[in-house]
């Protein structure tokens, strides 16, 4: 099998494959996704359906490399098995409900390099092998079925049938949307970052309430702050369990030491705007941050960059998460107070 993954996010997700009890054997990158390949009991297969860090999961119909046939009908010969493509698609039975009674298919290809031929090129090879072996089954999209070939490292290529659905990847969705809300699976990574749930997680910029909704999937008390009200309004639509008011990061409403852990996605000046200059801002949230989160507590910040000298004494960074979001770089600061 074989889970992708937000860029920056495979180390933490073959973590929870780990703990979910499957055995993690290749970590690699398609090119727009982190990819983890692994093993796990059949036993085991549903669980990774409960994943909340993987976007997509996939039971494996066969890898090949490039240096053994560097060409597209040669790699679908070595990958298109009929005997794999029969185990894959009861694997997907057992776990998805089908949707018509005749299949509709569409293959995605994702390729390191096109030098020896075109993605589409293998594309069109593997849509002559289902037109060969599954005469039955319709070309669509979208489409009941998903076939994908990712060259997941250099020269290495692995195909699958996939699994899962968009609701595992939104994490069943949120009531309402609001532009530029924080990806479900980079949540819950941040969330996991806070440690085991033990009190109270702030959001003190809580945007639409992608985190709180995280925040209590996992076990915490969640308190959300903003000092939009339309984003207090939805968040307490997507994370009515919350405790929300509006309020300023800078002049948290809460008293010392009182909070477990801080999470939140800090805006940076480009969607939504801040009322100072960065880094004058930077330094009075971080302040107002360590005043409230207890002694061990964490601080889990999303951010292209946060200064070291922004941060108040007596809070240490002890790790950092470089991720790709939407084609832009940015990275999970985690401090300990």
């Amino acid at each position: 099998m074989f889970a992708t993954a937000v860029p920056g996010l495979a180390q933490l997700l073959s973590d929870e494959l780990g703990s979910s009890g499957a055995r993690v054997t290749q970590l690699g990158f398609d090119g727009r996704a982190d990819v983890v390949l692994f093993e796990a009991e059949s036993a085991d297969v549903r669980t990774m359906l409960d994943l909340r860090l993987a976007e997509d999961v996939f039971a494996e119909i066969g890898r090949t490399l490039r240096s053994e046939g560097d060409r597209p009908n040669w790699i679908t010969t070595r990958i298109w098995r009929p005997e794999r493509i029969r185990r894959a698609l009861a694997a997907r039975a057992a776990l998805v409900r089908a949707t018509g009674k005749r299949a509709t298919y569409r293959v995605i290809v994702r390729v390191r390099q096109e030098r020896s031929f075109l993605r589409t090129d293998l594309r069109r090879e593997f849509d002559r092998a289902v037109a060969r072996d599954q005469p039955g089954w319709r070309r669509a999209d979208p489409a009941e079925l998903e076939l994908w070939v990712v060259e997941y490292q250099q020269g290495k290529l692995v195909a699958g049938v996939r699994i899962s659905d968009a609701e595992m990847r939104q994490h069943h969705g949120r009531v309402e949307e609001r532009s530029g809300a924080l990806r479900p699976t980079v949540a819950a990574a941040m969330v996991l970052l806070a440690g085991q749930p033990d009190g109270v997680l702030l959001d003190p910029c809580c945007g639409s309430g992608t985190i709180l909704t995280e925040a209590l999937a996992a076990g915490w008390t969640a308190y959300g702050r903003d000092i939009d009200p339309a984003a207090v309004r939805i968040a307490g639509r997507n994370a009515g369990a919350a405790e929300l008011e509006l309020g300023d990061a800078r002049r948290l409403d809460l008293p010392d030491e009182s909070v477990a852990a801080c999470v939140s996605n800090l805006p940076f000046g480009t969607q939504y705007e801040v009322p100072e200059p960065m880094d004058v801002w930077l330094r009075e949230v971080l302040a107002e941050l360590a005043r409230v989160t207890r002694p061990g507590g964490r601080l889990v910040l999303l951010a292209p960059d946060i200064p070291r000298a922004v941060v108040p004494a007596g809070v240490r960074l002890t790790g950092r998460h470089q991720l790709r979001l939407f084609g832009h770089r940015s990275t999970m600061w985690i401090y300990q107070r």
